[in-house]
């Protein structure tokens, strides 16, 4: 019994042996940890993905969105300011200054008493609509290195609100202007597609290839005898 049992491990223990060398073996033929790909295989289904077309729509400019903006929804979104900053005249500077009046203002030097940093207070210019604009988007990215740890507003209407709604604590300098509108061209106007014009003088070209209304027009059985006169029938 022992000597059965003793035979049948150790075959299976063989056929072990010889599967992990068959393994190992196959492995090594076939450079199965090699992630590089034999000469002259390319690999398969790479998935190009579609080039992106023209810019991304900026929506309606500064301007335009500031002869909208709504003070009252400005003060709706302001209220995630109002953990750094206070903004009531003889306001008290927090984590953040005091914005009272901010609007037209130094960059970085409008509120006593509060240590702005190096890299607002060096940014140099005034608190214009186009700069607080920008400083409202991306804090960071309007002025690298500034200890105002806020992400920014995305939404361009957020902003324009929120810059109405300060303008009203202090006054503002003048807002920028709306772009103009395009001006579409009806092309069922006259004169605003090709051709001739009525009541407009045909000149150039267009006049040589006219007719005057006493012009003679040849017959369609129009023939010419052997003499080369022409001949109506």
């Amino acid at each position: 019994m022992d000597d059965r049992f003793n035979t049948a491990a150790g075959w299976v223990l063989f056929a072990g042996i010889v599967a992990l060398g068959g393994s190992i073996a196959s492995g090594m033929y076939f450079h199965a940890d090699d992630g590089s790909l034999p000469e002259g295989v390319e690999p398969g289904y790479f998935i190009e993905g579609e080039a992106e077309e023209g810019a991304a729509d900026t929506g309606p400019d500064l301007g335009t969105l500031l002869a909208s903006a709504d003070a009252a929804a400005g003060e709706r979104v302001f209220a995630k300011c109002t953990a750094c900053h206070t903004i009531d005249q003889g306001g008290a500077n927090g984590i953040g200054p005091n914005l009272y009046g901010i609007m037209g203002k130094a960059i970085g030097g409008g509120a006593a008493g509060f240590a702005y940093s190096s890299a607002l207070a060096e940014k140099g210019g005034q608190w214009t609509w186009e700069n607080m604009d920008a400083w409202l988007e991306s804090p960071r990215g309007f002025a690298n290195g500034t200890k105002m740890s806020f992400a920014g507003l995305g939404k361009p209407e957020d902003r324009a609100n929120v810059m109405e709604f300060m303008a009203t604590y202090g006054g503002a300098p003048a807002k920028p202007e709306p772009a103009p509108a395009e001006e579409e061209i009806d092309v069922d106007a006259p004169g605003a597609g090709p051709g001739p014009v009525e009541g407009v003088p045909v000149e150039g070209p267009e006049a040589a290839t006219g007719m005057s209304a006493d012009q003679p027009v040849a017959a369609a059985n129009a023939a010419t005898d052997n003499e080369g006169a022409t001949k109506v029938d």
